[in-house]
C-alpha cells in the first residue's frame, strides 16, 4: 500500500498540514501543543502516513517526537532544501498551506530519510553547545569593544570597568559550560573522547565539539557526509570553457567546528606524521600555506572518524600492511 504523503508547515503557535486524498489536496491547522497533536493524530487514524516537515528552530520537536512514537513516520528536512525545490518549480505564492503543500510535494518526488529523536542527553548537550557558541560571541565582541576603546585615545574609565567585569562573567560562565559538556559527554562516550584525544593536534575543547555535533559519531557513516556536514568540503566554480573559478571550500556548515579544526590543523601539521607529510607534500607542490592546511584539517576530520568509530588509539606510524 502507497503511503499518503503529509506535508507540515510548523510555527509556534500552529501548524498547517497538506495531504492528498482521493486525487484531491487536503488541508488543514491545528494547535502546536498535545490538543493538537491528538486531534491531527485522529485525523490520521489508521492510514499508512508519513510526515514531512522543516526543522523550524525547536517548534517542529515535540510533533516531530509525538508521530515518531505513535508509528507516524516522519522526516525533518532543511529548510534551504525546499526553498530550493520551490523555486524549481516556480512556486511564488508564499503562506502556511502552500508551504504545506510544498513540503507534501517534495515528500512525494524525494522520498526523505526517515527521523528519529535524539537521545535526551544530546540534546541536553546541544543546547549547552548553542549557549556556548552564545557567550563566546558576546565575549569576541566585547573584547573587540574594548581593543578599539583603547586604541581611540580617549580613556574611559567606566567604560573599561564595565566591560571587564561582563568578560571575567563571561569567562567564568564559558568554563563553567565547557566543564558541565566534557563530563556529560564522558558520560556517555568515555572511549570516543579518549580515542580523539590520542590523535596529535586534537585537544579537548575539539574533541568536545565533534562529539556533540555527530551525537558521539553515530550520524555519520563516512568522512564524506562528515566533511560535508562540517562544511570543510571542497566547492568547485567552473562552467564552461571560460568560468574557471578557484576551488574553495563550502561554508554551509558548522563555523565553530571549522575554526577549532584549522586551530588544530596548525599544530597537526608538526607533531602528527601523516598531516605533517601532506602538509610538506601540498607546499613542496607550490599550494598556499591555507590551502595546505584545509587540507590538513580534512585529514584530521577523517582521523577522528575512524578512530572514533574502531574506539582505537591513534598510531603514529600506522601502515595497513604491517602484518604481527
Amino acid at each position: 500500500m502507497t503511503k499518503m504523503i503529509v506535508g507540515i508547515d510548523i510555527s509556534q503557535k500552529t501548524f498547517d498540514v497538506a495531504y492528498s486524498d482521493c486525487g484531491a489536496v487536503r488541508t488543514g491547522r491545528f494547535k502546536n501543543d498535545a490538543v493538537g497533536f491528538s486531534t491531527f493524530g485522529a485525523v490520521l487514524g489508521g492510514s499508512e502516513a508519513h510526515c514531512v516537515m522543516e526543522a523550524s528552530g525547536p517548534y517542529y520537536l515535540p510533533l516531530a517526537t509525538f508521530l515518531f512514537e505513535s508509528g507516524v513516520g516522519v522526516s525533518v528536512v532543511n529548510p534551504l532544501v525546499v526553498k530550493r525545490f520551490s523555486q524549481m518549480r516556480l512556486l511564488r505564492a508564499k503562506t502556511d498551506r502552500q508551504d504545506a503543500k510544498c513540503l507534501m510535494m517534495y515528500g512525494a518526488t524525494e522520498q526523505p530519510q526517515s527521523w528519529r529523536p535524539s537521545p535526551l542527553y544530546i540534546n541536553e548537550l546541544s543546547q549547552l553547545q548553542a549557549l556556548l557558541d552564545q557567550y563566546l560571541k558576546q565575549r569576541t565582541a566585547l573584547n573587540n569593544q574594548l581593543h578599539a576603546q583603547k586604541a581611540s585615545g580617549v580613556p574611559n574609565e567606566a567604560f573599561s570597568t564595565s566591560a571587564q567585569k561582563v568578560l571575567e562573567t563571561l569567562d567564568a560562565e564559558i568554563k563553567d559550560l565547557e566543564q558541565q559538556m566534557e563530563a556529560l559527554a564522558r558520560k556517555h562516550h568515555q572511549s570516543e573522547m579518549e580515542a580523539l584525544l590520542s590523535i596529535p593536534g586534537i585537544g579537548r575543547k575539539t574533541a568536545l565539539v565533534l562529539t556533540v555535533v555527530t551525537h558521539g559519531f553515530s550520524r555519520f557513516d563516512s568522512a564524506k557526509q562528515l566533511a560535508s556536514y562540517v562544511g570543510i568540503c571542497p566547492r568547485i566554480f567552473q562552467s564552461g570553457t571560460s568560468v574557471r573559478g578557484k576551488s574553495r571550500i563550502c561554508k554551509l556548515g558548522m563555523a565553530r567546528v571549522r575554526q577549532l579544526l584549522y586551530l588544530c590543523a596548525m599544530q597537526a601539521a608538526k607533531v602528527n606524521q601523516p598531516c605533517k607529510e601532506l602538509y610538506e607534500r601540498l607546499l613542496k607542490n607550490g599550494k598556499p600555506k591555507m590551502k595546505a592546511l584545509i587540507a590538513v584539517a580534512h585529514k584530521l576530520l577523517r582521523q577522528a572518524l575512524a578512530i572514533a568509530k574502531s574506539q582505537t588509539t591513534f598510531v603514529q606510524n600506522f601502515s595497513p600492511f604491517t602484518c604481527t
